[in-house]
């Protein structure tokens, strides 16, 4: 049975180079999960945006959150850590 974690990817648009670190740990962290039966859907919010900030409050970029719940602020995570932060969620 396959498992699904939904990570936003909070940050500025256009993105800074964090930010884009950020995106693209997430994508490879992705990938290897995928093999493990863990599907991931990445979104990126703009952390100026009114919706954000009613639903997560002030945050710093760039953030991490996942299936509504956010994991990392104002750091750029490894692909490392982002896998067992994924594998965490899909439990």
């Amino acid at each position: 049975m396959d498992k699904e974690v939904y990570v936003e990817v909070i940050g500025v648009i256009p993105p800074c180079k964090r930010c884009y670190t950020t995106w693209k740990n997430v994508e490879k962290a992705s990938l290897t999960l995928k093999s493990e039966g863990v599907r991931v859907t990445i979104k990126k919010l703009d952390i100026m945006s009114k919706d954000v900030v009613s639903k997560y409050g002030p945050i710093m970029s760039p953030a991490l959150a996942l299936n509504g719940t956010v994991k990392i602020m104002g750091r750029v995570p490894d692909v490392k850590e982002v896998e067992t932060l994924l594998r965490e969620t899909a439990k």
